[in-house]
């Protein structure tokens, strides 16, 4: 399908890193799972950006068989979406270069997530960290999706794809659709369990900070018993409080309640009661994704089947707009 084509494209990722947690659910994938329907979606295991920190090569390979594996136990549909993993598709890396020889230095100079990854990394900061979001850009702009979901984080690194799209567009005439930000509120922003100021990350070290999708009860059961509340009888969804307001809002994500109902039934209890509760809630949230998960992995071949039709599909797509670039640019077709 063209850039042209009247059916609205999205395209969304997430990295093959730790493992997918309930913020990732909450904030993204369950908003992919409900787009299936309204768009045309490509759903990307990101492993080449992996690769921007040091990977332990067997955990990779792991990871990004779970991760999407995941997705498909989430809800995605294979059949109505694409899912796929980036380094299948070629067309991710040569529009990365093509594309890099665009970008001007003090655009990437500028990013905020380099210049905080940088001074984690130290001496190990490597080329690849420094160029992520020209590959970025390139995953977005091959498939020209019409929205791309992101969250607050990320929109930077959206303004910048849209920036060298503009450009390529000034000097070589249209060929990229320049995508809008699909920004959502409502669970985007899950916090940490340790910390209710910090949203629930896969980098964090302590994995006490995270629901992951595949933990086990008595693993969900430690980490909600373990995680950092206050000394404030009454559970209210009060910003003042941000630990008390982070587990009242997954408690209310999942359980569907509303927040004042949840409040009144909590107004004059302790976090000893109110956890056992939140557990409970959360476990049977997960069990569906859990089970779904084992039938996606149990099937020998299953899996990879999937993620190599999904690259023939994308591979279309991506391989349409980069022959496009390339001929724009002035390179010699293939013989």
């Amino acid at each position: 399908m063209s850039a042209t084509s009247s059916v609205r494209r999205t395209f969304s990722g997430a990295q093959p890193t730790g493992q997918l947690h309930l913020g990732n659910y909450l904030g993204a994938i369950r908003n992919w799972v409900h787009e299936q329907s309204q768009y045309e979606s490509y759903f990307c295991v990101v492993d080449l950006h992996a690769l921007t920190i040091p990977q332990d090569p067997r955990e990779l390979h792991a990871a990004t068989l779970r991760t999407a594996a995941l997705y498909i136990a989430s809800g995605i549909d294979p059949d109505r979406a694409t899912v796929f993993v980036q380094s299948h598709v070629g067309a991710h890396a040569e529009s990365t270069w093509l594309l890099n020889c665009l970008t001007p230095m003090n655009w990437l100079e500028r990013m905020i997530q380099y210049k905080e990854k940088a001074v984690k990394l130290g001496e190990d900061v490597n080329i690849g960290l420094f160029d992520y979001p020209v590959l970025m850009a390139s995953d977005i702009l091959l498939y020209q999706p019409h929205v791309v979901p992101v969250g607050e984080d990320q929109k930077q690194h959206l303004e910048l794809a849209r920036d060298i799209a503009r450009r390529f567009n000034d000097r070589f005439g249209e060929t990229f659709r320049l995508p809008e930000p699909l920004i959502r509120k409502e669970g985007a922003r899950v916090m940490s369990l340790q910390d209710g100021t910090t949203k629930m990350s896969k980098s964090d070290p302590s994995d006490l900070s995270r629901i992951n999708l595949l933990d086990t009860a008595d693993d969900i059961r430690n980490k909600i018993k373990r995680a950092k509340t206050d000394a404030v009888l009454g559970l209210t969804f009060d910003p003042a409080r941000p630990e008390c307001y982070n587990l009242l809002t997954i408690y209310q994500i999942l359980s569907g309640e509303s927040p004042e109902a949840i409040e009144s039934q909590f107004a004059g209890v302790g976090f000893g009661k109110f956890k056992p509760l939140l557990t409970e809630v959360v476990v049977e949230f997960l069990k569906p994704i859990q089970t779904r998960y084992r039938e996606v992995t149990a099937e020998p071949g299953h899996l990879e089947a999937i993620l190599r039709d999904g690259a023939i599909r994308a591979g279309q797509v991506a391989g349409e707009t980069l022959g496009n670039v390339r001929q724009k640019l002035g390179l010699l077709a293939p013989l």
